[in-house]
C-alpha cells in the first residue's frame, strides 16, 4: 500500500491517520519485515496486524553469486508458488538492483530468455517492492539505483509499477531520487504516452534493438503494432519535458542489427533528440543468436560517435554473466 492507502486503511479500523504513516515508514524506510519490531505502535494494534496481515509477499528460494564481479542473482518464490528473479549489481559506490514486474513476459522478443516463458501474471505492488526490501536486508551496501529491466514488460503492469516507484521515491519510504529509478519498455506506446502525460519524474528507457521496422518486426513482434518512428517521436516528446532525457537501448545481435548501415541508420534516427544511447552486447543464452565481435562493436559505436548530434553513447557490458544475470538472460527455469 502507498502512504495514502495505509492512512485510509488505518482510519477504517478506527486508528489515527498517524498510524498509517508509522506503518509506511516501518515497512519502507526501515525495511522492517516483522510487526513485532514496530515498537512505537500499540500492542493491541500490533496483535491485530500479526493476526490479520502479512508483511512479506515473497520468500527467497536461492541466490547465486558471480565469480566475475560483485553481482548476486536472487530467485524468489511468490505466495502462489511461482518464481521471479532479481539482480544486485555493485560497481564502486553504485549499487543497482534490477527488478522484475511480471512472472514471465508476453512480448516474445526472440533474443530474450524471459519471453520464452510466456506470461503467467503481473506482480502486485507488494511483490515488486519486496524485491528491493529483501536485497536491502541481505546486502549491506545501500541501494543507489533501481532499474525495471528484469522479468516482464513494466508497462504491461503500469499501475503497480508506478505505485512501486512512488514508494521507492517517497522521502518517508525508500527515499530514492526519481532520477535513480529507470523504467525500461519494449515499446508499449499508449503507456509511454500516458507516462509522458502524467509527467512522471522517473527515467524512461525504450528498447529499440533495430534501426529499421523490417528487422525489428522479426526480433520484436510488438513492432508490428507500434513502429520505430512512433517510438522515436514518443522519446523525443519525453525529452522535451523539463529535466528529462529519454534513453534508447540497442542490443547488438551478430549478423542481425550490427552492420555499418545499421549504425548509420541508427545515428540518423536519433539526430535532433536529446537522449542517451545504451549499446548492449548480446548476452548469449544458447539460442540462435550470437554476440557481435569486439572489433565490430567498436566500429559500430565509432560510427555512432562520429555522427552523433545531441545523443550520448555508452556501451553497457552486463554484469553477472557467469550466473546468467545479464540483460535478456533472466528465466527461472535455469534455476
Amino acid at each position: 500500500m502507498t502512504e495514502v492507502e495505509l492512512i485510509a486503511w488505518c482510519e477504517e479500523l478506527g486508528e489515527s491517520n498517524f498510524r498509517g504513516k508509522q506503518l509506511f515508514e516501518w515497512m519502507y524506510r526501515q525495511g522492517s519485515m516483522s510487526f513485532e519490531k514496530m515498537t512505537n505502535i500499540s500492542k493491541t494494534f500490533r496483535s491485530y496486524l500479526i493476526s490479520n496481515c502479512i508483511v512479506r509477499t515473497l520468500s527467497i528460494e536461492k541466490s547465486l553469486t558471480s565469480n566475475l564481479d560483485q553481482s548476486v542473482k536472487f530467485l524468489f518464490r511468490t505466495e502462489d508458488d511461482h518464481f521471479i528473479e532479481s539482480v544486485s549489481m555493485i560497481d564502486g559506490n553504485r549499487h543497482t538492483i534490477c527488478i522484475s514486474s511480471q512472472i514471465g513476459c508476453a512480448l516474445d522478443c526472440s533474443f530474450c530468455e524471459t519471453g520464452k516463458m510466456g506470461l503467467n501474471r503481473n506482480l502486485s505492488t507488494g511483490e515488486i517492492v519486496d524485491q528491493l526490501l529483501f536485497i536491502k536486508e541481505l546486502i549491506s551496501k545501500p541501494i543507489t539505483n533501481v532499474v525495471f529491466m528484469g522479468m516482464g514488460e513494466p508497462f504491461h503492469n503500469y499501475d503497480n509499477v508506478i505505485n512501486a516507484c512512488n514508494i521507492f521515491h517517497s522521502p518517508f519510504g525508500c527515499n530514492l531520487s526519481a532520477s535513480r529509478i529507470t523504467i525500461s519498455t519494449a515499446g508499449m506506446l499508449p503507456q509511454i504516452k500516458k507516462f509522458i502525460k502524467e509527467k512522471n519524474k522517473y527515467k524512461l528507457a525504450i528498447s529499440l534493438n533495430a534501426s529499421t521496422d523490417l528487422i525489428r518486426n522479426k526480433i520484436m513482434p510488438i513492432n508490428k503494432k507500434w513502429s520505430i518512428e512512433e517510438l522515436i517521436n514518443a522519446g523525443k516528446q519525453f525529452s522535451k519535458l523539463k529535466n528529462r532525457q529519454v534513453m534508447f537501448e540497442y542490443v547488438l545481435l551478430k549478423g542481425i542489427n550490427d552492420s555499418i548501415d545499421d549504425a548509420y541508420s541508427l545515428s540518423n534516427l536519433l539526430k535532433g533528440i536529446s537522449c542517451k544511447l545504451n549499446i548492449i552486447p548480446y548476452n548469449e543464452t544458447g539460442s540462435e543468436f550470437q554476440r557481435t565481435e569486439i572489433k565490430k562493436i567498436e566500429a559500430f559505436t565509432k560510427i555512432l560517435y562520429d555522427n552523433r548530434d545531441e545523443y550520448r553513447i555508452l556501451i553497457r557490458w552486463s554484469k553477472g554473466q557467469d550466473i546468467a544475470a545479464g540483460c535478456g538472460q533472466l528465466a527461472t527455469q535455469k534455476l
